[in-house]
């Protein structure tokens, strides 16, 4: 009795687990998966403020400071763009689209580079769009002239290749589109290049720069020491104005300096949405606030005498009078319910009791003579130094992330926009007249190339039953 040794075959899972990898990699649910992921992360980092501590958080928007403290602990959620789960997203999507464009291309370059010129029966039969003509009367080299012309003119140049006693035609419009699918990928990748430069060379901070001073350096997110500029800056003055009535700032502005060894090199006033820019890093103007107590010039009139007298004061300071009086300002604005600026203050009289509290208006001098007070004030003018609080930030991938979204505008008007139109003829002499057989297809929006074939189907006849 003979008996046969049978070979165990190797196991399929050893066997396929580059393929089964490199499938996974390429699979078009990893690329819904990883963008349904990748946009609702982002969401995330849009209801959080991104570059802020919990604690400061909690205290602006009264969130929890716990929760707070736990998501910045478990998920970086405070600085989320840069945490190492955010990139790995982004890097298993630049993957997979890689992947897809590498297993796709080949196909689609052969099929621009090497398009298919003879078009048998079989072909025909997988087409949508097919016509089939006789024509009754003229000869098999007055049909191709014919059908020659008529491509020409309506639709492309063909090329002609003559095999077995028949004429094929072939003709292509936009087959470059093809590839705009593949600029559009190339231009992702190209814009997460960009950030990826960005966030490793950039950088994001902040200054704050009082009126009549400059700095040389900067805070940095993410850094305990300041980071110097190579620079300075100075601002020589902050402008802000309010909307009628309200102590809403309108616009605010501020004169920047750029200095380099002490000289000027370059100034520009900044305000919101146009910053200032010198050696690759942007001054944004971002907020202000008072650097010192403001100033107050009163114009003082006895009431008694006439004789005026001009001080100074600032809030909370207690100024000496004539006959032992004295005043003190306890509040002030820039602009009081449409009146402009204003003051709130008292007078002590000699025997030191604390007077009523009264408002006095820069531009209604007169106005506190209606107070019946032993003197009348007028407000000269407030001098209320500010800083000005200044974005820095530092991109040098933001040009590659320019170039990238240029690409992706291109790559979507080839890809969604523009199709890759064909059309095959094969003419044939038959034992009455000729046969003329138009066939055609488009890789994009077949239903408008539908139409257009009806279209031009109806032309051909017309030209081929022309004498």
């Amino acid at each position: 009795m003979e008996t046969t040794n049978v070979q165990p075959s190797p196991s399929p899972v050893q066997g396929n687990f580059v393929d089964r990898l490199w499938d996974f990699f390429c699979s078009l649910k990893l690329a819904i998966i990883t963008l349904i992921l990748l946009a609702a992360t982002s969401i995330i980092g849009t209801v959080i403020e991104q570059g802020m501590t919990p604690e400061e958080l909690a205290e602006k928007s009264g969130w929890n400071l716990n929760t707070l403290q736990f998501l910045d602990q478990s998920i970086n959620a405070f600085d989320m763009y840069h945490s190492w789960w955010f990139l790995s997203l982004m890097g298993l999507f630049a993957v997979n689209l890689i992947c897809c464009s590498i297993k796709r291309f080949p196909f689609v370059w052969k099929t621009v580079r090497e398009p298919r010129l003879v078009a048998d029966d079989g072909f025909f039969r997988t087409l949508s769009n097919v016509e089939e003509v006789v024509v009754a009367k003229g000869t098999l080299d007055e049909v191709r002239t014919k059908v020659t012309a008529f491509l020409g003119g309506k639709f492309a140049s063909a090329s002609v290749t003559e095999q077995d006693g028949k004429i094929y035609f072939y003709a292509e419009k936009g087959a470059w589109s093809r590839f705009g699918v593949y600029v559009t990928h190339a231009s992702i990748l190209i814009i997460f290049g960009g950030a990826a430069i960005g966030n490793v060379w950039g950088y994001k901070g902040f200054v704050n720069i009082v009126e009549g001073s400059s700095v040389d350096q900067i805070m940095v997110r993410g850094r305990q020491e300041p980071l110097p500029l190579g620079f300075a800056v100075r601002c020589d003055d902050f402008q802000v104005s309010f909307y009628e009535g309200s102590q809403r700032p309108k616009l605010f502005s501020s004169d920047l300096v750029v200095l380099e060894n002490g000289s000027e090199v370059l100034k520009k006033t900044i305000v919101v949405n146009d910053p200032l820019t010198y050696r690759g890093i942007t001054f944004y103007q971002s907020s202000y606030g008072p650097a010192d107590d403001a100033t107050f010039r009163f114009r003082i009139r006895e009431r008694a005498t006439g004789q005026t007298i001009e001080l100074t004061a600032r809030e909370g300071e207690h100024v000496s009078l004539p006959g032992g009086y004295s005043f003190a300002v306890t509040n002030s604005t820039e602009s009081y319910d449409k009146f402009g600026p204003a003051v709130q203050m008292h007078v002590n009289t000699p025997d030191g009791q604390h007077g009523n509290p009264f408002i006095v208006l820069q531009n209604y001098p007169e106005f506190d003579a209606q107070r019946g007070g032993e003197q009348v004030f007028s407000l000269v003018g407030m001098d209320q130094r500010f800083y000005t609080g200044l974005q820095v930030a530092k991109d040098p991938g933001v040009w590659v992330v320019w170039l990238g979204c240029f690409l992706m505008v291109l790559g979507s008007c080839g890809a969604f926009f523009l199709s890759h139109r064909r059309l095959w003829v094969t003419i044939q002499p038959l034992n009455k007249g000729v046969g003329v057989k138009l066939g055609g297809s488009a890789h994009r929006n077949q239903p408008a190339f539908a139409l257009y074939f009806d279209t031009l189907r109806t032309e051909l006849n017309a030209a081929l039953a022309d004498k």
